[in-house]
């Protein structure tokens, strides 16, 4: 079976130079939070207009909508991942994944559901450490930031209790 993934090691150095570039050109940290921030923000703009916006604690953080470098690596974070899986031939789409259907079962409504209280807890846990997995984990930690450090620790310790509360084996052998 073919996998279509990228070389790690490859990875990591494409990570490190896009880090060396966004400092150098940009002179902003790799992230992505304040991004999805802004683009939430964007979206609340019709329903609670500019001034309801801009008095909201969470956006009034550094999340004001803006076509700005966050909006940018949003966009070019979607898209690169899009091409990538084009160019890879692994593109498909999918509303329950295969491990979802044989660990949860083939409900879309609750496969959503869990995919959006997910992403819910995870921007309001990236807004309330001040950065997210990119942010800390790729640009803080290059920085040597304790904080980043403790969070990178942090991420990967509840992701393996997480993965294992979830799709432990059910089975018994």
């Amino acid at each position: 079976m073919k996998t279509h993934r990228w070389n790690p090691y490859l990875v990591g150095a494409l990570i490190g130079v896009l880090s060396i570039l966004t400092f150098t050109l940009a002179d902003k940290p790799i992230g992505i939070s304040t991004g999805i921030a802004q683009a939430s923000g964007a979206c609340a703009l019709p329903v609670l207009g500019a001034d309801g916006v801009a008095a909201n604690t969470y956006w009034a953080k550094k999340a004001v909508p803006a076509w700005d470098y966050g909006s940018l690596f949003v966009l070019g974070s979607f898209f690169g991942a899009l091409a990538s899986a084009l160019v890879s031939g692994s593109f498909k789409l999918e509303s329950v994944p295969t491990i979802w259907r044989e660990r949860f079962g083939p409900s879309v409504g609750k496969r959503f559901l869990a995919a959006f209280l997910g992403g819910v807890v995870l921007i309001f846990g990236a807004r309330l450490a001040d950065g997210c997995t990119s942010g800390h984990g790729i640009s803080g930690s290059l920085q040597l930031a304790v904080s980043s450090w403790t969070f990178f620790i942090a991420m990967f310790i509840s992701g393996i209790v997480t993965a294992f509360l979830f799709f432990r084996s059910t089975s018994k052998s």
